[in-house]
């Protein structure tokens, strides 16, 4: 069973807002705990964040059911804050609530391994973050709207064609 991943997914550093995002099988059990019943999906609520008696700040939460979520799992999302003692506030709980730091990448490739995006799409997220020119960015969307791989599908059924109109089996000598 998958791990409760947890990360920061705004810039680091001092920010008027921070996003945190939780995608795991207790991603909802942690966010009630910190913020009480669950919104209906896709809807944002303001909620009161609080771990063992501290409040930790007010906050919008955002749920996301499985499936039908970036990652193909539970999500839930946090737009607190972005004071550092706010996001380390929260860090915190999500650790002793049982969650874990997600590692760089990590909700791509979850979101990779549940089939809701293929490595093309992924690499274009990474495109999209990294684009500091108006090219790059226009390439990145492309990429990310499938224009890549749908070029390699179509190498893919040209490959299976042409192999399938090929000789077969070890030429005879006569």
């Amino acid at each position: 069973m998958a791990s409760t991943i947890f990360a920061l997914a705004s810039s680091p550093g001092r920010a008027g807002v921070a996003v945190v995002r939780l995608s795991g099988p207790d991603a909802g059990a942690m966010a009630a705990a910190l913020a009480g019943p669950l919104p209906p999906a896709r809807q944002a609520v303001l909620r009161r964040l609080a771990h063992e008696g501290s409040e930790i700040d007010h906050a919008l939460l955002l749920w996301f059911a499985a499936p039908h979520s970036f990652t193909g799992e539970d999500v839930a999302e946090f737009h607190l804050h972005g004071g550092r003692a706010v996001r380390e506030a929260l860090f915190a709980a999500l650790l002793a609530l049982g969650g874990r730091p997600a590692e760089p990448g990590e909700f791509s490739r979850r979101a990779v391994e549940n089939g809701k995006l293929d490595l093309t799409r992924a690499e274009a997220i990474a495109d999209l973050v990294g684009a500091e020119t108006p090219a790059q960015l226009r390439q990145a969307l492309r990429q990310h709207d499938g224009v890549l791989a749908d070029l390699y599908e179509g190498w893919r059924a040209g490959l299976i064609a042409a192999l399938g109109e090929a000789p077969r089996g070890p030429r005879q000598m006569r």
